[in-house]
């Protein structure tokens, strides 16, 4: 489940992203100030909009929010109180963590792309990473799938030509850190950073 918040663009709108549906599949179901998005061939709720959000309790921050026990509360406060009797289950587990590259190839369709193996603490995970200063032995900031990044990119498993990769190394200027260099190139961290360890933005 992916949450947003930025009550200067869009207004007091709680959004709730759970799942992709295409345009002509959509369809929406509203009760109070809840309105329910779905797929209408399956029927399957793929988000919803969470209007005069504000009203039901306090939501810290803008643009993506971390999904924790607190707006996980105050997601199903809104839903009692407008009569929706579903209940959401979050993935709590940080989705921005420490990463160790453990080796680093070229890829082999695409001069400008390197294939890594990097350890996220409790797996290996295959990135396709586009950074010119991405090398073996570096520790990293690694978004996992699922992570929404402060642009609102939500991150998937892709195929990069021709090649898996899951998740994506991060720069400082792609998580929104203040400071951030503008050359492109992944952000590399201390030596004495805990592999796996969360990552956090603000």
């Amino acid at each position: 489940m992916n949450v947003f918040y930025n009550r200067q663009g869009i207004g007091d709108t709680l959004i709730l992203a759970l799942g992709d549906v295409s345009q002509e599949d959509r369809s929406f179901e509203k009760k109070g100030d809840v309105v329910r998005i779905y797929d209408q061939k399956t029927r399957q709720t793929v988000g919803y909009n969470l209007f005069n959000a504000s009203t039901y309790g306090e939501i810290d921050g803008h643009g993506p929010i971390e999904a924790t026990d607190e707006i996980l509360n105050l997601i199903h406060t809104i839903f009692d109180e407008n009569g929706v009797e579903e209940k959401l289950q979050a993935d709590l587990s940080p989705k921005f963590v420490v990463g160790f590259v453990e080796e680093k190839e070229k890829h082999p369709n695409a001069d400008k792309l390197s294939v890594c193996q990097v350890n996220v603490g409790d797996q290996t995970l295959q990135i396709v990473c586009g950074a010119p200063n991405v090398e073996a032995g570096q520790k990293v900031v690694v978004a996992l799938e699922g992570a929404v990044m402060p642009s609102g990119l939500v991150i998937k498993k892709t195929v990069l030509r021709g090649v898996d990769s899951t998740g994506m190394i991060c720069s400082a200027k792609e998580l929104n850190l203040a400071n951030a260099p503008q050359e492109k190139g992944i952000l590399v961290l201390e030596e004495d950073r805990v592999i796996g360890e969360a990552f956090l933005l603000n």
